[in-house]
């Protein structure tokens, strides 16, 4: 394994950006990968490192959208005849350009942990700040009183609702997940610096009939009906919490049952290009080619054609109207 890339992929993880370790664990000849080549691509398609050829590089991409979306890490056959059984676990694609090879590739999400902003200084938001921490989230405590001595595991504690700090959290988007537990203080300025962020998850910690009358006042704001509409109240699932601590459990599970269904409809979805890049397959071989990156183009009855290697190109130009008779199938079952 590289040094470089290692390290690269310890920088990433120090800065607490999103990426995917992939390393090549099998291969059959004549694949110019072999064991133990890696690469790292970042969340924003950016690929350092060797897994192999051309034909293999985007979908090693396309898989690793897929594998940053869900979370979820994969190991992926890239073969000649991907029509074969693989063995369970396996996710077989096609390699069809290839050389007569094989390679299989784990691939290996990297996350920044989940972030969990927390209002007020209730007994419920310190057993939150406490119970999250165990749980892996970086934890962000908005006490008016700025006292760092009641959140001990806090990675940080805020003064109030209008922190600078906290509109820097709307980065974190939907791995961010905030708990309003202020119990009659800042309550309505609490809740709307919350929803301004657009969290994955927003519980507020109340009766009903208190969130009721917050929700009367958050709508005479202007606070979009849609946004409320969003919030969890009461927050956490209903387990018959009556102690801060049993409050603290049930609202945490909800958001780990929040976070693994997105988890789950993620992968049901097909990994979508990052915006702006425009993606076309390869006529020859069904492969999918970035247009903007693609190095082997052709012009043929006023359209461009993109291939993944200068091979699919010379088949293509030698006989065109095979290919676009049969679009990827020529070579695909081959």
């Amino acid at each position: 394994m590289r040094a470089d890339l290692l390290q690269l992929a310890a920088d990433l993880a120090r800065k607490g950006e999103a990426f995917v370790l992939a390393v090549v664990v099998r291969r059959e000849s004549y694949s110019s990968a072999h064991q133990g080549d890696m690469a790292v691509i970042t969340a924003d398609g950016a690929y350092h490192g060797w897994l192999g050829g051309n034909c293999t590089q985007p979908t090693v991409k396309r898989e690793a959208r897929r594998a940053l979306a869900d979370g979820q890490p994969r190991l992926v056959s890239l073969s000649p005849e991907p029509a074969r059984q693989p063995p369970p676990g396996v996710t077989a694609l096609p390699m069809t350009c290839h050389s007569g090879g094989s390679v299989d590739i784990y691939l290996e999400p990297v996350l920044p942990p989940p972030r969990l902003l927390l209002f007020g200084p209730s007994p419920a938001a310190r057993a939150l700040a406490q119970l999250g921490k165990a749980m892996g989230y970086l934890v962000d405590v908005v006490d008016p009183a700025a006292d760092r001595s009641a959140f001990p595991e806090a990675d940080r504690v805020l003064a109030g609702p209008s922190a600078p700090e906290i509109r820097a959290l709307a980065a974190a988007g939907p791995n961010l997940y905030a708990v309003v537990a202020t119990m009659g203080e800042s309550d309505e300025e609490s809740i709307a610096a919350a929803l301004s962020l657009d969290p994955a998850y927003l519980g507020v910690v109340a009766s009903r009939r208190r969130f009721g009358l917050l929700r009367e006042t958050l709508l005479a704001r202007g606070v979009p009906v849609e946004a409320i509409d969003r919030v969890k109240n009461p927050a956490g699932l209903d387990i018959g919490a009556r102690l801060p601590e049993e409050v603290a459990l049930s609202v945490l599970a909800e958001m780990v049952q929040v976070r693994r269904a997105r988890g789950e409809q993620a992968a049901r979805e097909p990994a979508a290009a990052p915006a702006g890049e425009r993606e076309e397959l390869d006529p020859v071989c069904g492969m999918t080619v970035v247009v903007a990156t693609a190095r082997h183009r052709a012009e043929h009855q006023g359209r461009t054609w993109y291939f993944c290697n200068p091979r699919c190109r010379e088949k293509f130009l030698a006989a065109p109207e095979r290919y676009l008779a049969e679009p990827a199938a020529a070579e695909g079952g081959r």
